[in-house]
């Protein structure tokens, strides 16, 4: 209980609501692995299913008012917002880890720090802000903590559509269109991990992960465009018209 009374401090959440809610909240950081009864809706699934609607609808009216760009951009800011690698970074800032309710397990294999794990619960706790105290409280929750890290994303180019990029690339210097492969699917189907590798003939030139194969495979993308250097001398460039 402490811990979210640490929590509810950070995010300035208003006064009552968390003791008003104890159960929600606690549910919220409640890992599956955590329960050992055969009781449904104890563990955070729910409630991260609910955020993360409520997260899409804010960030979308966000980009929406914000910048006058075309349904493709700001899709890519939207998915640069929402992907789990900036979500877990999110987690972290506010110490979610440590509020995390786990099997031991789970716990040993470094469950705290899995960015899966923390994306989804920084979800079921927008789910469980969203109930307890409606639209309002988790709107200015997302706008103060998710949507702040804009500027930054769109600084580092996290917002690019890596695939298309890379095959922008790939096709204008050597005339290869890249090929994607999974080359690991690790966990049970509501929290699968994908490893893909990203080809161009039969070379493996990147890998990434994800919690979908799309997920994975932009991964893999963007990790052979940032190693390109490594890898694109082994290709015969293609001639000029």
């Amino acid at each position: 209980m402490e811990a979210l009374q640490n929590l509810a401090h950070r995010i300035d959440l208003p006064s009552g609501l968390l003791e008003s809610h104890k159960v929600l909240f606690t549910e919220a950081f409640t890992h599956r692995s955590a329960i050992t009864s055969n009781t449904v809706n104890e563990h955070n699934e729910r409630l991260e299913f609910l955020g993360d609607a409520v997260l899409e609808l804010v960030t979308t009216e966000f980009l929406f008012h914000k910048f006058p760009d075309p349904e493709g951009v700001l899709t890519n800011y939207r998915s640069a917002l929402v992907k789990r690698e900036n979500l877990a970074t999110v987690a972290r800032k506010l110490e979610l880890g440590e509020i995390l309710r786990l099997s031991r397990g789970e716990d040993r294999s470094g469950g705290r720090g899995k960015d899966y794990l923390l994306a989804n619960a920084l979800e079921a706790l927008i789910g469980a802000l969203y109930l307890a105290g409606g639209m309002t409280v988790a709107e200015e929750f997302i706008r103060r903590f998710v949507l702040v890290e804009l500027d930054e994303i769109l600084e580092e180019g996290a917002h690019i559509d890596a695939k298309s990029a890379f095959q922008e690339f790939t096709q204008g210097e050597f005339g290869i269109t890249p090929t994607y492969e999974v080359l690991e699917a690790v966990g049970k189907d509501h929290e699968k991990e994908f490893k893909m590798g990203a080809y161009l003939d039969e070379t493996l030139v990147g890998t990434g992960s994800g919690k979908s194969k799309k997920e994975a495979q932009t991964d893999a993308a963007l990790q052979a465009l940032t190693a390109k250097e490594t890898w694109s001398p082994n290709f015969e460039k293609k001639e000029s018209n």
